[in-house]
C-alpha cells in the first residue's frame, strides 16, 4: 500500500519522481507477497470477472467509436494513442484526482519512486481541478532549493502551458534528463502575479533517512519519504541511537508526501504497545480493518513529530498514529490532508502500464478522517518568511522607486539575512537600497545599492545556506525544546 499527500498524483515528485503522487498505494507485488486485509480485498474486486465484463452492446459502441475514428477523421490516429485515451477517460470519469491510468514508461517512473530513485525536480505534484498542483518538494531537491512549496500551481513548463493536460501529460513537460533546465511559472497563494523560477534537474537521493543525536543527548530522525527500505534503515538508526543513550526523540516529516503503507506501519509499531491501532482502512460499505501494532513497545523517553503543509499521507498516518496512540507531541503547521488509499495494479493490465485506484479511507487511530484537513499539531510552530519567500527571476535589474513583487522577495531575502530594509511591501526606497549596498560590501560585489544579476545570484545562495543551517530552524529547535521540557516534567 502506498500513500501520498496532497491531491492527486504525484508523485510525479515531479521526480518527477515523475510521475505520480506517492499515494498510500497496495502493489500487485506488496498483494502477492503479504496477506492483504480484508476490507481491502473486499474493496479491490478483482478486475476481470465476468459479473463486471462489458456487455455486448457496451463493446459494440465502443467498437463502432474506434472505427469511425479510424475511417472517418480527418488526420490519421496512433490506435494506442486512442485506446490509452480510452482508458483514461474512464478513470477521469470517477472525478478522483487519486485514480489514474499510467502507460508502461509512467509507471515505470512511479514504481522507481516507490523503491527511492528516481532522476527530476523533486517534487511531489497532483492534479486539482485541472491545475497541477504541488504536493511537496523533497528535502535537498532543485524544487527545494528553488523555493517552490506546498499548494503552488504550477502554470506553465518552458513555455509550455499545463492548465487543462491530464497530470501523466504534465508530468512529461516537467520532466526531463539530467542537468536540462525547467523554467517554471509558478501561481502562489497571496501572490497578484506569477512568480518565474527555473530548476536544473538533477538525480534525486535515494536515501530516505538520515539520523543525528544532538550534544544534550536528544535524536533527530529525518524521514524524507517512505519507500521499500526506509523501514529497515529507520529501524536501524534508532536502534544505534538508542544504544548511544538518546533521551528523547524528534521524528521529522516535513515535506515527506508518503510512500508504501506497511512501511509506515512497521515504523510506527516501533513505538507503540502492542495491540494498539496505526491505522484504520475503512471501505465503499463503511467496513473497518484496522492495523494494529505488533511486537513494539511505548517508549518511555518523549518524542516529538513535526510535520509541515508538505506532508502528506504516510507521513500523516504516522503523526496521527503517533499522536494518538503513543502521546506524541506533534508539532509545526498543519499538513497536506490526503486520506484515502491506492491500490496499484501493475500486472493485472499485462502489457506495462498500470491502474492506480482508490479503494478505501484510511483513518486515525480514534476513527478521524483527516482527508482536505491534515492533522492539527499539538502546537503550530510557523516558519520564518525566508523559508517561503519566492525567489527572484531575474529579467532586469531592481532599482530604487519603483515598486513590485521582486523587490518585495528581495526585501524579504535582506531582511531575512540581517540587512534591514525596514519594509517588505515592494517598494524599493532609500533604506532598501541602503541594505542592497550592506549586502554587497560584505560579499564583495560593487556596491551599487542596485539589484543586478550577480547580486540576485548572491541573494539566492545565501538565502538557500541560510535554511540549509540548523541553527535557523526554529520548528526543529522548538522540538527539541519541547523534549527538554518533557524530560524536566515541565511540559
Amino acid at each position: 500500500m502506498q500513500f501520498k499527500g496532497r491531491s492527486v498524483f504525484l508523485v510525479v515528485m515531479i521526480t518527477m519522481l515523475a510521475t505520480v503522487l506517492i499515494t498510500l498505494i497496495v502493489t500487485d507485488r506488496l498483494m502477492q507477497s503479504s496477506e492483504p486485509k480484508p476490507a481491502v480485498v473486499a474493496a479491490a474486486a478483482s478486475p476481470g470477472k465476468s459479473n463486471y465484463s462489458l456487455s455486448s452492446d457496451e463493446l459494440t459502441k465502443l467498437n463502432a467509436v474506434m472505427e469511425l475514428i479510424e475511417t472517418k477523421y480527418y488526420a490519421k490516429v496512433e490506435r494506442e494513442d486512442v485506446f490509452n485515451g480510452a482508458i483514461s477517460g474512464m478513470m477521469a470519469a470517477l472525478n478522483d484526482p487519486y485514480s489514474v491510468y499510467m502507460e508502461e514508461n509512467v509507471a515505470r517512473h512511479f514504481s522507481e519512486s516507490i523503491e527511492g530513485s528516481f532522476t527530476g525536480i523533486g517534487a511531489e505534484v497532483t492534479l486539482e481541478n485541472s491545475r497541477v498542483v504541488v504536493v511537496s518538494p523533497i528535502k535537498g531537491s532543485p524544487a527545494e532549493k528553488s523555493g517552490l512549496l506546498a499548494k503552488d500551481i504550477i502554470l506553465s513548463v518552458n513555455g509550455e502551458a499545463l492548465d487543462g493536460l491530464s497530470l501523466q501529460e504534465a508530468v512529461s513537460k516537467i520532466r526531463g534528463p539530467k542537468g536540462s533546465k525547467a523554467k517554471l511559472s509558478v501561481q502562489r497563494s497571496g501572490l497578484s502575479e506569477p512568480i518565474q523560477l527555473v530548476l536544473v534537474r538533477d538525480d534525486i537521493d535515494i536515501e530516505t533517512v538520515y539520523a543525528e543525536l544532538q550534544p544534550d543527548g536528544i535524536g533527530v530522525i529525518e524521514i524524507r519519504q517512505f519507500s521499500m527500505h526506509t523501514g529497515e534503515r529507520f529501524a536501524e538508526e534508532l536502534t544505534k541511537l538508542e544504544s548511544q543513550g538518546m533521551k528523547g526523540l524528534v521524528i521529522d516529516v516535513r515535506n515527506n508526501p508518503g510512500g508504501v503503507l506497511p512501511v509506515v506501519v512497521d515504523i510506527a509499531q516501533h513505538m507503540m504497545k502492542p495491540n494498539d491501532i496505526v491505522v484504520q482502512v475503512e471501505d465503499r460499505d463503511g467496513n473497518r480493518e484496522q492495523t494494529r501494532a505488533e511486537g513494539g513497545e511505548l517508549k518511555t523517553y518523549p518524542i516529538s513529530v513535526l510535520i509541515n503543509k508538505g506532508s502528506a499521507s504516510a507521513s500523516e498516518i504516522l503523526a496521527g498514529a503517533l499522536q494518538e496512540s503513543s502521546g506524541a507531541y506533534v508539532m509545526g503547521e498543519q499538513s497536506f490532508g490526503k486520506g484515502t488509499v491506492q491500490v496499484s495494479y501493475n500486472k493485472a493490465l499485462g502489457d506495462g502500464s498500470l491502474l492506480k485506484m482508490t479503494i478505501a479511507k484510511w483513518l486515525t487511530p480514534k476513527g478521524n478522517w483527516i482527508h482536505e484537513k491534515g492533522i492539527q499539531p499539538n502546537k503550530v510552530i510557523t516558519p520564518p518568511e525566508l523559508y517561503t519567500v519566492a525567489r527572484i527571476a531575474y529579467k532586469q535589474p531592481l532599482t530604487k522607486d519603483t515598486i513590485s513583487e521582486q523587490n518585495r522577495s528581495a526585501q524579504i531575502m535582506l531582511n531575512g539575512l540581517g540587512f534591514e530594509t525596514g519594509r517588505a511591501d515592494g517598494y524599493f526606497d532609500d533604506k532598501t537600497e541602503q541594505a542592497v549596498i550592506q549586502f554587497q560590501k560584505k560579499h564583495g560585489l560593487k556596491a551599487s545599492g542596485i539589484i543586478d544579476e550577480n547580486t540576485t545570484a548572491a541573494l539566492e545562495k545565501s538565502v538557500i545556506a541560510w535554511i540549509q543551517d540548523k541553527n535557523n530552524d526554529l520548528q526543529l529547535q522548538a522540538a527539541i525544546d519541547w523534549i527538554q521540557q518533557a524530560r524536566a516534567g515541565k511540559k
